[in-house]
């Protein structure tokens, strides 16, 4: 479990009962007891792989946990389907539970960064009863939605997401193939040590006039060595639909999720944590008011210097505050029963 060497985890490639297969690292501690090992099961965002985590499964495995890291769908080893709908909530949440009866866990600690926090807080609604908690990054839970807003109204509402109209138009997918180390330069950047030019890219018409200007040029590899950004390269390489079609369900989110039998928020025994970066410009904190309003329970964290990469910008932290909520819930669980 070398964070410089990808080979040196323990890969699976699996069928799941939803039909999709999904590649993703299993690896088990030493002391490994299906009966009572407690899983960690992380979700990584965009644009990101099971490799997202790789300073943190070693840590948590030493711990006595198993972990397990999928590749999203249409990321990695994992299928990659054309049509955006297929990357919907409720269809990854039911893959999220295919994976977990593949292994024979009934419940998980369900771990989520960026779109895989999204996918998490959903799947906490979807499938309930699977979580022993619920760790979230960079994403504050929102509630489904009542009524159905475009994305444009969104971005009008939070300018940040900008980016979110480029990515949802399906001519990104081949422009960003086409400049795939600048993007990936921009996306890992070291806002420290940043070009000023690059501060709005995130607003409206920021991206693509960055990836498009030949004047703005992107050096270095950022928060990446060059061996992990060279990995990254080789993993999206003509690889960019798949992912980007999350951005592309905003309706297949509302008319999914416009069912009433879907909870609310997360089940009030459930433990949260959240944790966000404070420097990080995508992670809408102007709806923490609604997390605190809707999960009044939830732990939340904010981490001051720290932007969007959080397994990485606060590798030591993220890796010692996840088995430390873990074993603080554990505790107020066996507490509560007696």
């Amino acid at each position: 479990m070398d964070p410089t060497n990808p080979a040196s985890f323990n890969h699976r490639t699996e069928l799941l009962s939803t039909g999709r297969r999904y590649h993703f690292v299993d690896q088990l501690p030493a002391n490994y007891d299906p009966a009572t090992t407690k899983t960690l099961l992380c979700i990584h965002g965009f644009p990101d792989l099971w490799y997202g985590w790789r300073y943190q499964i070693k840590p948590w495995v030493e711990l006595g946990y198993r972990v397990v890291v999928p590749d999203q769908l249409g990321y990695g080893g994992t299928d990659k389907p054309q049509d955006a709908v297929e990357y919907s909530p409720r269809k990854i949440s039911n893959d999220i539970a295919a994976l977990m009866d593949l292994l024979q866990l009934p419940k998980a600690v369900i771990v989520g960064h960026d779109w895989g926090c999204f996918m998490a807080s959903r799947f906490a609604l979807w499938h309930p009863d699977r979580l022993l908690s619920l760790i979230l990054m960079s994403v504050p839970f929102v509630p489904p939605a009542k009524t159905y807003t475009p994305l444009e109204k969104l971005v009008e509402m939070v300018p940040n997401w900008g980016y979110h109209l480029f990515f949802a138009d399906q001519n990104s997918s081949r422009e960003i193939e086409s400049k795939l180390p600048k993007f990936f330069k921009l996306i890992f950047r070291d806002r420290n040590k940043s070009d000023v030019r690059l501060q709005n890219w995130t607003l409206p018409g920021g991206l693509p006039k960055v990836l498009r200007s030949d004047e703005i040029k992107l050096e270095g590899t950022g928060l990446l060595t060059q061996q992990e950004f060279n990995y990254y390269l080789s993993q999206f390489d003509r690889r960019m639909h798949g992912p980007l079609n999350y951005y592309r369900t905003t309706l297949h989110r509302y008319n999914e999720e416009h069912d009433g039998s879907l909870l609310p928020a997360p089940r009030p025994d459930l433990p949260v944590l959240l944790i966000i970066g404070k420097n990080d410009p995508t992670s809408n904190q102007g709806a923490l008011d609604i997390t605190r309003k809707l999960v009044p329970h939830a732990q939340i964290e904010l981490i001051d210097g720290v932007g969007h990469w959080l397994m990485v910008e606060a590798r030591d932290y993220i890796t010692e505050v996840v088995p430390q909520f873990v074993r603080n819930a554990s505790t107020r669980d066996v507490q509560t029963k007696l």
